[in-house]
């Protein structure tokens, strides 16, 4: 990908405990040229995670400090922790070709539509809600509180799933992320990405 077409900003959202990191993850090893964006948090990193791998950890204090210099693209409070996308690093990656994927929820979906009318959004559903709640207690990182928590959460984080671009059931993990890739293959292989990307081969073939 060169570096004179732009890559395109992906927005992916789920509820908690839909499958949406494990498919970004397959995603972005299986996919040259796409990347997954690293948030700011204030919550509490989990057992394994790490600092400027999975996300930027900081203070309250930090990450107000930031929104008050406008450092994010796009911030919201998800389950009592803030959260906050890079505005600098976003644009940098995109400049140079890479295709860019936000893990965000639906708040922060509505404020980057705003910002980026071109960005391309995809809602992960679960099969069902008893799913989703097998799925919770399976991962054994949230106590049952979190849990009854984000499973009141995920009724009404679904429901805006209309509103994005394209919606993929992850029932079946290996279909989920053929749909998924076949998503970004699409956005690819549109005439005006591919126009620009390929331009002197446009002009030879036309000459």
């Amino acid at each position: 990908m060169t570096k004179s077409a732009p890559g395109k900003l992906f927005i992916i959202s789920a509820a908690s405990g839909t499958g949406k990191t494990t498919l970004v993850t397959a995603l972005v090893k299986d996919m040259p040229g796409v990347i997954h964006s690293i948030s700011t948090t204030t919550r509490a990193k989990r057992d394994g995670e790490v600092h400027g791998v999975h996300y930027n950890f900081v203070s309250v204090d930090e990450f107000k400090a930031m929104v008050a210099r406008h450092a994010f693209y796009e911030h919201a409070e998800v389950h009592g922790n803030f959260y906050g996308t890079s505005r600098e690093w976003v644009e940098a990656r995109l400049a140079e070709g890479q295709d860019v994927i936000l893990e965000i929820d639906w708040q922060g979906a509505a404020q980057m539509r705003k910002l980026m009318p071109a960005c391309v959004t995809v809602f992960i559903l679960p099969p069902s809600i008893a799913a989703l709640e097998s799925r919770l207690r399976g991962r054994g990182k949230d106590s049952e509180e979190v849990i009854q928590r984000r499973l009141a959460a995920a009724k009404g984080e679904i429901a805006h799933a209309p509103e994005y671009d394209y919606l993929i059931i992850n029932d079946d993990l290996n279909q989920a992320l053929t749909e998924l890739k076949a998503v970004f293959l699409a956005e690819r292989c549109q005439t005006a990405v591919q126009q620009q990307r390929h331009a002197q081969q446009m002009k030879a073939l036309l000459s």
